[in-house]
């Protein structure tokens, strides 16, 4: 019986990871395939659900100090925190009902604080959706002193390489700020490269990825943490090369396939991953930039090209059920 792995990431807005990897499991075992199920994420919202989702549950400070309930998990002594369910741009009801200057990412910090006291000493921060761009700063008021975080393994998991002075300008107005807020926000982060320098002896400004989650990352980053993919740190944590090993099929997919999902996002690491282990891929995306090229061991669906967009957004995974009964049949 052959046997595929079937690793989505979600599309934004119209099924969750888990639902794509069920519909497709669910035509694969029709069609008398096997398969085993690895839903992915790149680092950012839904990361945790990756994971088992969260088994802990803390009371911290959301990005406009309101209190918020955040889960996140703990395994032994290995933490994962989403950033999003302590300073994520959704619990202040989006771009129009945020303050771009006020919001900050210290209830992030108290995550990692209480990660901490309960015996972490390996701590995965899962950037993406964040209401701020403070650089960090709030985080760090929460969290233990930094001689204290030497004996912890702090890792910041992420999938742009935006640097710590161009988070304003790349991610602000989406945030909801203003063009002048975004020279505000913008200025505020140049001086706090020279804070966290003279404070920390780390130039955050250097550093790929340290913009991520409005600057975060480097504020992480210069209290010892290190960037990695959130993609890869998420495949390692499911083993997803032993799961890929002597496969037939590797079935993924994204809402939108652009450049940048070949540069740190769910298709592109799967089709990294799998080319590694001589597996072919099928791609199931809801629409793609038809410019970016395609590797030639990954056939690409868009359920845009393919049924319209209207189809495509309201019959999702209907329509990657079929595309996958078609491509195995």
């Amino acid at each position: 019986m052959p046997r595929a792995v079937v690793a989505f990431d979600k599309f934004r807005g119209t099924a969750t990871a888990g639902e794509l990897v069920a519909v497709a499991v669910e035509r694969l075992t029709a069609a008398d395939w096997s398969s085993d199920q690895a839903p992915l994420a790149d680092g950012g919202e839904g990361s945790l659900a990756v994971l088992g989702g969260p088994n802990k549950f803390t009371v911290v400070t959301d990005p406009l100090g309101d209190p918020v309930e955040a889960g996140w998990r703990l395994d032994g002594r290995e933490a994962f925190i989403e950033m999003s369910a302590a300073s994520g741009l959704s619990l202040v009801g989006g771009p129009t009902a945020n303050d771009p200057l006020s919001a900050d990412t210290f209830g992030t910090g108290e995550l990692i604080a209480k990660a901490v006291e309960l015996g972490a000493r390996r701590i995965v921060v899962l950037l993406g959706g964040s209401a701020t761009t403070d650089g960090g700063f709030g985080a760090l008021r929460a969290m233990p002193p930094a001689p204290r975080l030497k004996e912890i393994e702090l890792i910041v998991a992420c999938d742009v390489r935006t640097l710590f002075t161009d988070a304003a300008r790349d991610f602000g107005a989406q945030k909801g700020a203003s063009p002048a807020q975004i020279k505000l926000l913008t200025g505020r982060l140049e001086r706090l490269v020279q804070v966290y320098r003279d404070s920390y002896g780390c130039d955050v400004a250097s550093v790929i990825g340290a913009g991520a989650a409005g600057g975060l990352a480097g504020g992480l980053v210069a209290v010892g943490a290190r960037v990695e993919s959130g993609f890869d740190v998420l495949a390692e944590r499911i083993e997803l090369d032993r799961l890929l090993n002597g496969a037939q099929l590797v079935v993924t997919g994204e809402g939108y396939l652009d450049a940048e999902s070949f540069n740190g996002k769910v298709v592109g690491g799967v089709a990294t991953w799998a080319a590694a282990e001589g597996v072919p891929v099928l791609a199931i995306v809801g629409d793609r930039d038809p410019d970016v090229p395609i590797p030639a061991h990954v056939r690409l669906v868009s359920l845009v090209e393919r049924f319209g967009s209207e189809a495509a957004f309201n019959r999702t995974l209907e329509l990657v059920g079929q595309v996958v009964t078609d491509s195995v049949s």
